[in-house]
């Protein structure tokens, strides 16, 4: 009997460790969308409550936060650490290679692509069960793989978190289970999603909804842990995450309308809420804005200038004729407020000359107004040197204009 109990508190233990274990450090699971508690319904004002510990709405065309809430605070960031994970392994390694699971990978605990020791998978099967089902023995192979160890791989994540400015941003691990020295921002997050969707390949990545991957020559399929993905409309990527100390973590990509943006929210108690945050916030952004066209505003405003302006402008000291060009600009919408954007021109600015003038010298400003606040500038530039007369060049003036007088 005593045998018995011993054996029953070992299970019991062994259960309950388990389970905690899981609770703690498990990534998300699929849950039906139409269980949550908002519908994807127009959300016409932000008289709104957004529960999770921090938010932020970021327009990636614009480069524009379009909500924020404690988007400074330093926090964990759990299973979404994956995002760099995933980039970083897309820009070093060759996703064809295929390597050995290590015991190390093998045994890491929480959300997992259920990978055992010695293990042949390729690279790119990796990447899908890495942001797929989050699996963070996925992670630590492919940090291995890329740079020998965890904590070397961890050096390359702070690399490029310095090098996208990711001031607030510190990595220790792949896969993002807790730890104190484990932290990023809302904002930095931003700016790190924005960054990893212009890859291509990322962007297929995330976009995934099912997949199949090959583990030994044997076929597996996953599924993607992010609901929102297939069920709201414009919805693309990005990632999920959990853990006890970061809670609820869903970073969302979502285009509609010309409008392209980021949601992110960090630390919801629930996948409820960490849904509904989500949803209403990507219903607040689509009911009250719109994709304003400055780049039609501004060529027009430029052709304005080319045709009324520039035949009459005049160079002081100058013979020469003023050539231009508008400067590069990769903004061609802009999210104003709906009831804004009929109140919207553009100006012009123009600068008295002096030569000599040097190429790429600035002539002119054309700057778009909303609702008269100016929300965009692009320069116009000279495009050829136009250089100041000198004596030779009065000489010669005076003998052509001497000519034309004997010529009449």
């Amino acid at each position: 009997m005593k045998t018995f109990f011993k054996f029953l508190a070992i299970v019991v233990i062994f259960v309950s460790f388990t389970l905690v274990s899981f609770d703690s450090y498990a990534d998300d699971f699929i849950e039906d969308v139409e269980s949550m508690s908002v519908s994807a319904e127009n959300q016409e004002n932000i008289n709104f409550e957004i529960f999770s510990k921090c938010a932020i709405v970021y327009e990636r065309n614009s480069k524009q936060i379009l909500y924020d809430k404690n988007i400074h605070e330093k926090v964990p960031m759990a299973s979404t650490t994956k995002i760099m994970t995933c980039i970083l392994i897309l820009e070093n390694c060759d996703l064809e290679s295929i390597i050995s699971v290590s015991q190390t990978a093998a045994s890491t605990i929480g959300s997992r692509l259920g990978l055992s020791v010695n293990d042949s998978i390729s690279i790119n099967d990796l990447l899908y069960g890495l942001m797929l089902c989050s699996g963070n023995d996925a992670a630590v192979c492919l940090a291995e793989a890329c740079s020998g160890s965890v904590d070397d791989f961890a050096i390359l994540m702070n690399s490029k978190a310095t090098e996208l400015g990711l001031s607030s941003t510190n990595f220790v691990t792949p896969h993002g289970l807790d730890n104190d020295n484990h932290f990023t921002t809302a904002y930095d997050f931003a700016i790190l999603t924005d960054y990893a969707i212009q890859n291509p390949l990322f962007k297929q990545i995330v976009g995934t909804k099912y997949c199949n991957v090959s583990i030994n020559g044997t076929t597996k399929q996953i599924h993607n842990t992010n609901e929102l993905l297939g069920s709201i409309s414009g919805v693309y990527g990005v990632k999920t995450g959990y853990t006890s100390k970061a809670g609820r973590c869903l970073v969302s990509a979502v285009a509609r309308n010309n409008l392209d943006i980021i949601v992110i929210v960090f630390g919801a108690d629930t996948k409820n809420i960490r849904n509904s945050d989500s949803i209403k916030l990507i219903n607040y952004v689509f009911s009250n804005y719109e994709a304003f066209d400055i780049k039609t505003l501004i060529l027009d405003k430029y052709s304005e200038y080319q045709s009324y302006y520039l035949p009459y402008c005049s160079i002081n000291k100058s013979f020469d004729s003023l050539e231009t060009h508008l400067q590069d600009f990769d903004i061609e919408f802009f999210p104003v407020k709906k009831s804004d954007s009929r109140i919207s021109f553009a100006s012009l600015t123009t600068f008295d000359l002096d030569s000599p003038v040097e190429p790429g010298h600035v002539v002119g400003i054309i700057d778009v107004w909303v609702d008269n606040s100016k929300i965009y500038s692009v320069n116009i530039y000279s495009s050829a040197y136009i250089k100041r007369k000198d004596a030779i060049d009065y000489i010669l003036f005076f003998f052509l204009q001497y000519k034309n007088f004997y010529t009449l």
